[in-house]
C-alpha cells in the first residue's frame, strides 16, 4: 500500500498495454480472407471432370488450399489482440521492502551423459544467486538419472556458493552463471575487484575440473565419498531405472548458521532423485514436477515456485523481482496463476540457420494469446502460483498473506526432513490420489507443459505472459538439424495428441476460457496435420509440372489474382512482421527453409506416429536432446553452415522433395523456351518449383558439393534419386 494524501491507495505494480496498429492489420486480413474464399470457389468451379488429367491432383491442391485457409484463420488469434507486460520493480520495493515471499527453484535433469553436470551446475549458481532474500530462497534439482555424478556436482555448488554468492552481490555482477561471466571481458580497474576476480575464477576452474575429471571417469574419488554420507545412498544395486528415494538438504537456508563467508545467509539447496521401479509409470518430466511439488512443500513450501530447464541459466538476477509484480498486484494479482518467460537461447546465430528463436511467436502470437487470456506455459522460465500448480480452483475469496513468514521447518532437523520427504517421491505415493489428473502436471503427454497450462485455466486463473527487454533466462539451442528436427518432432507429436484427447481446446476449454484462447492453442497443437497440405503443396505442383498438367489459372484469367495477391500480400506481411521482431533478411530467409523441412519432415512423423499411437500400435515414448556436441560442429554452427552428417530418413526427405522440385524447375524452363505461350499456364507452378530450390541450396550443397562430416552421407544421396526419378516416372490422372 501506498500513501497518497494521508489515504492508502493500492499500488499497481504491472501495466498492460494493447500493441498499436491492431485495426490496420484486421483491415489487411480482410482482404487475405477474402482472397482465400475465392482460391476455394475457383478450386470448386473449375474442378476436372472424371477421367480429365490431373482430376485427383486437383482434388488434392483444394484439400491443401483449404486446410491453410483454414489454419491462417485459426493463427488470427495470435495477432487479433496482441497485448504487452511492463511491471514496476521500484513501486514493488516501496512496497514490500524485504517482506517477499518465498519462491522455490525447480531445476530438472534427467541424464549426466547428454546435460552434463558441467551444464547443469551454472544453471543452479545462476539461480541460488539471484537477487532475493536468500532465507526465502530455495532451489531443488530434480535427478531423474539418479546419478552420484549429478550429486556429487551439486555438493561443489554449495561449497562454491559460499564464495561465488557475495562476490556477485558485492560487484553488482549481472551475469551470474560463472561459464558465462568468466567469459567475458572484465573491467577490473579496480584492484581489489581484480584479486578477488583472479581468486574466484581459480575456485570455479577447480570445481569445474573436478566435477568433469569425475564424469570422465566414471566414479567418485573415495576421499570425497568419505567426506559425505550422502554418497551412502549409491551403492552396486542402484540403476537409472531401479532406486530408491534420495533426498539430501546439502544448505539448510533456515538454519541461522548455514552462511557465506561473509556471514550472510545461504539459500536452501536441495537434491533429489524420486524412486523408480520397473513396473511403475515414471511419467517423465511431469512425474519429476509432481515430485518437487510434494518435497518442496515438506521443506520450504514456498507460495511461488519456479521452474526452469537444466541447461536454462538465469540471465537476469532481478527476474524473480519482475515477476512477483503480477503475483503481488492488488488488483490483478489474486487471479494470476503463473508467468511465462519466452524460451531464449545463449548461443543462437546472428541469422538463425535452425530457426530455433521463434522472433514473430516471442513478440507477437505468445502476445496475441496473452490478449486472450491464454499465455501457455512452455515448460521452463515459468513463475508458478503454488496453489493453482497444486490443483486448486480460482476463488475471489481466495487471500494468501505474502508477507508472513513460513518457517515449514517447525524445529526439524535435517535428517527428519529429509527421511519426510522420500516418502513423498516414493513410487507408491501417487497411487489412488489426484496427482497427474487434477493436482500437479497432467501425466500421459509427451509436450505436459501445455495441457498443464490449460487444465489450470479452465479452473478459472489467469496466466500472463511476459516478453522482457533483457531475456530473464538463456538456454542452450540445438546446434545439428537432426536433433532440432528430433526435438520438434516430440513437441509437434505431443501437441497434437492433446488436440485428439479429451483435453481438445474446443471442448475441453468450451465455456471455461475465450474463443480465442481455444484458438491460440490450436495455432501448436495442429503443427503436425499442417504438414499434409504442405507436402501437397511440394509434391503435387512438381510432379503435375512435369507431366505438363497445369493446376492454376492462366495469367489472363481474374481468377489468378487472389493466388498472386494472398501469396505475395502474405509473405510481404510475413517479412515485415519478422524484421520488426529484429531479425535478419537472412534469418527470415532460414526460417522459411525451416519451416518447410519442418513441416515435411519432423510435423508428418509426428502425425503418423500419434495416429499409430492412438490406434494403440505404439506407445508414448520421451527422448532427451543432447546438450554435448564437438568443437567442428561448433564451428559449422557458428559460421552458419547447417549440419546434416547422418542418414537419418528425415534427411531421405528432405532430399527427395529437393532433388524432385530441382528437375521439375528445370523440366518448367526446358518447357516454357521450347513453347513461350505454355508460361501462361504454368508460371504459379514454375514459380512454386523454382522457389523451393532456391530454398533448398544449402540440401544441394550438402548433397554434392561439401566433404566435411556435415555433409549428407552418399546411402542418403543414392536413395533420394532412386525415389525422386521414381516420383518423375508416375503417370498423373
Amino acid at each position: 500500500m501506498v500513501a497518497k494524501n494521508g489515504e492508502e491507495t493500492v499500488a499497481t505494480l504491472f501495466e498492460t498495454k494493447v500493441a498499436k496498429g491492431r485495426a490496420l492489420y484486421k483491415l489487411f486480413s480482410a482482404t487475405i480472407l477474402v482472397g482465400i474464399i475465392l482460391i476455394w470457389i475457383y478450386r470448386l468451379v473449375h474442378i476436372p471432370r472424371r477421367g480429365e488429367a490431373g482430376r485427383y491432383a486437383w482434388i488434392g491442391m483444394f484439400f491443401s488450399e483449404v486446410f491453410f485457409g483454414l489454419y491462417w484463420i485459426i493463427t488470427q488469434a495470435g495477432r487479433w489482440h496482441v497485448v504487452y507486460r511492463r511491471p514496476f520493480k521500484g513501486k514493488l520495493s516501496e512496497s514490500f521492502g524485504d517482506k517477499m515471499p518465498g519462491i522455490d527453484i525447480f531445476v530438472c535433469t534427467a541424464d549426466p551423459i547428454l546435460e552434463p553436470p558441467s551444464l547443469v551446475i551454472n544453471t543452479v549458481l545462476s539461480l541460488i544467486s539471484c537477487n532475493h532474500p536468500a532465507e526465502k530462497l530455495s532451489v531443488y534439482l530434480s535427478d531423474d538419472g539418479g546419478s552420484e555424478l549429478t550429486f556429487y556436482a551439486l555438493l561443489e555448488v554449495s561449497k562454491f556458493s559460499k564464495y561465488w554468492i557475495p562476490f556477485c552481490k558485492k560487484y553488482n555482477v549481472e551475469q551470474r552463471a560463472p561459464e558465462v561471466y568468466f567469459a567475458q571481458k572484465i573491467d577490473a580497474n579496480e584492484s581489489s575487484l581484480k584479486q578477488e576476480w583472479t581468486s574466484i575464477k581459480e575456485m570455479y576452474v577447480g570445481m569445474r575440473n573436478r566435477i568433469e575429471s569425475a564424469a570422465v571417469k566414471g566414479s567418485i574419488p573415495k576421499e570425497v565419498k568419505d567426506q559425505h554420507e550422502g554418497f551412502s545412498e549409491w551403492n552396486s544395486k542402484v540403476t537409472k531405472q531401479d532406486h530408491q528415494s534420495i533426498v539430501q538438504i546439502l544448505i539448510d537456508g533456515w538454519n541461522p548458521n548455514s552462511v557465506d563467508i561473509e556471514g550472510n545467509r545461504l539459500p536452501t539447496l536441495v537434491y533429489l532423485s524420486r524412486e523408480k521401479k520397473s513396473g511403475w509409470a515414471h511419467n517423465f518430466k511431469a512425474g519429476s514436477m509432481n515430485a518437487l511439488i510434494r518435497v518442496s512443500s515438506e521443506i520450504s513450501n514456498a507460495p511461488i515456485i519456479l521452474n526452469v530447464d537444466c541447461d536454462m541459466y538465469e540471465n537476469d538476477p532481478d527476474a524473480l523481482k519482475d515477476a512477483l509484480c503480477f503475483f503481488l498486484d492488488e488488483k490483478q494479482g489474486k487471479s494470476i496463476c503463473y508467468v511465462q518467460h519466452p524460451q531464449h537461447y545463449s548461443n543462437d546465430t546472428k541469422n538463425n540457420i535452425y530457426a530455433n528463436v521463434a522472433h514473430v511467436i516471442n513478440q507477437f502470437e505468445l502476445s496475441g494469446l496473452d490478449g486472450f487470456g491464454g499465455a501457455l506455459y512452455i515448460g521452463t522460465g515459468c513463475f508458478h502460483r503454488r496453489d493453482s500448480l497444486a490443483g486448486k480452483k480460482y476463488s475471489e475469496d481466495h487471500r494468501i498473506e505474502w508477507n508472513t513468514a513460513n518457517d515449514n521447518t517447525n524445529g526439524r532437523t535435517v535428517e527428519d526432513l529429509e527421511e519426510a520427504s522420500k516418502v513423498l517421491a516414493n513410487c507408491s505415493y501417487e497411487k489412488g490420489t489426484l496427482w497427474g489428473k487434477e493436482m500437479g502436471l497432467v501425466y500421459g503427454c509427451p509436450v505436459e507443459d501445455i495441457v498443464t497450462g490449460l487444465t489450470i485455466q479452465c479452473r478459472g486463473w489467469k496466466p500472463v505472459y511476459y516478453n522482457p527487454s533483457k531475456s530473464a533466462f538463456l538456454g542452450v539451442a540445438p546446434i545439428t538439424l537432426d536433433v532440432a528436427l528430433v526435438q520438434l518432432k516430440r513437441w509437434a507429436e505431443g501437441m497434437f495428441q492433446i488436440f485428439l484427447s479429451k483435453y481438445c481446446p474446443f471442448l475441453y476449454g468450451r465455456g471455461k476460457i475465450s474463443l480465442g484462447a481455444q484458438m491460440g492453442y490450436c495455432i501448436y497443437l495442429l503443427w503436425a496435420p499442417v504438414s499434409l497440405p504442405t507436402l501437397g503443396y511440394v509434391i503435387i505442383p512438381a510432379l503435375c509440372l512435369l507431366h505438363e498438367v497445369p493446376l492454376f489459372p492462366e495469367v489472363s484469367s481474374f481468377w489468378f489474382a487472389p493466388f498472386t495477391y494472398v501469396s505475395i500480400a502474405y509473405t510481404i506481411y510475413n517479412l515485415f512482421e519478422d524484421l520488426m521482431c529484429g531479425d535478419t533478411l537472412k534469418g527470415w530467409w532460414n526460417y522459411q527453409r525451416m519451416w518447410l523441412i519442418r513441416r515435411t519432415t519432423s510435423y508428418f512423423f509426428a502425425f503418423f506416429d500419434t495416429i499409430s499411437r492412438q490406434l494403440g500400435l505404439s506407445e508414448m515414448s520421451f527422448v532427451v536432446t543432447t546438450k554435448v556436441v564437438d568443437d567442428d560442429v561448433q564451428k559449422r554452427y557458428e559460421q552458419g553452415t547447417m549440419e546434416f552428417g547422418s542418414s537419418s530418413i528425415m534427411f531421405v526427405i528432405v532430399s527427395t522433395l529437393a532433388l524432385l522440385n530441382l528437375f521439375s524447375f528445370g523440366w518448367g524452363i526446358i518447357i516454357v523456351v521450347l513453347d513461350w505461350g505454355m508460361l501462361e499456364e504454368f508460371v504459379l507452378q514454375i514459380t512454386i518449383s523454382g522457389l523451393l530450390a532456391v530454398l533448398n541450396l544449402p540440401v544441394y550443397e550438402a548433397l554434392f558439393l561439401r566433404s566435411d562430416k556435415g555433409k549428407i552421407p552418399s546411402s542418403v544421396l543414392f536413395k533420394s534419386i532412386v525415389v525422386a526419378s521414381a516420383a518423375c516416372l508416375i503417370p498423373v490422372y
